[in-house]
């Protein structure tokens, strides 16, 4: 479980296509510290399990599930990444729960600047937007940011000067595509309520044993 604050801009520096995968080396010194082979470390958002390290650099296996359904399978070598090891139990939960795991890809429509941070336009799956609420949470290629406003296409996002400087979302332009992960929370809810597809029959199931 990751909190969506991101520790470390990396860098990708080699990637090897093996047909139905591919393994990512990156350059992540902060992250690789103590990390060992079988942990997680966050890429954009995406959970990953540490196959090697040394020298600050790691190695990941990313599958053809990831490739298709996030933009690491856009990543070229000297990309710049955003990089997270996961919450230790009992620390601070400094952004929302995050788990790593891709609910799909928005595209960056418009970016409006302010004195100090920049108002960021985001396209979003048709699927995702019931999801989006609001001042609710959202997390974007593995930073937890709150939604300013939501609409059935699009969201906005507002980035402090943090965001933008030691985050990829710094130097995203128009056009480039993010991961997206939404609130597991609201996932839960509308799987609970049966608004989800097929839940009615679960939602009766439920009812029938309350009674």
């Amino acid at each position: 479980m990751f909190t969506g604050i991101v520790e470390e801009l990396g860098e990708v520096v080699a990637v090897e296509n093996l047909g139905d995968s591919s393994l990512f080396r990156l350059r992540g010194p902060v992250v690789t510290e103590g990390a060992k082979h079988g942990d997680s470390i966050a890429v954009n958002g995406v959970c990953l399990t540490v196959v090697d390290t040394a020298d600050g650099e790691f190695t990941a296996d990313v599958m053809a599930e990831t490739l298709q359904r996030s933009s690491l399978g856009a990543l070229t070598i000297g990309s710049r990444v955003n990089l997270e090891r996961p919450m230790a139990l009992g620390g601070r939960l400094g952004g929302h729960l995050v788990q790593g795991h891709v609910d799909g890809t928005g595209t960056i429509v418009e970016r409006t600047p302010g004195e100090r941070w920049e108002l960021v336009k985001v396209a979003l799956p048709a699927q995702l937007a019931r999801y989006v609420v609001e001042k609710g949470s959202i997390t974007v290629d593995g930073v937890s940011l709150t939604v300013v406003d939501a609409a059935d296409d699009h969201f906005t996002i507002s980035l402090i000067p943090t965001t933008l400087a030691l985050t990829t979302l710094g130097i995203k332009a128009p056009g480039d595509p993010v991961n997206l992960e939404v609130d597991v929370l609201a996932k839960y809810v509308e799987r609970l309520l049966g608004r989800g597809d097929g839940d009615a029959d679960d939602l009766a199931e439920i009812k029938e044993m309350d009674r």
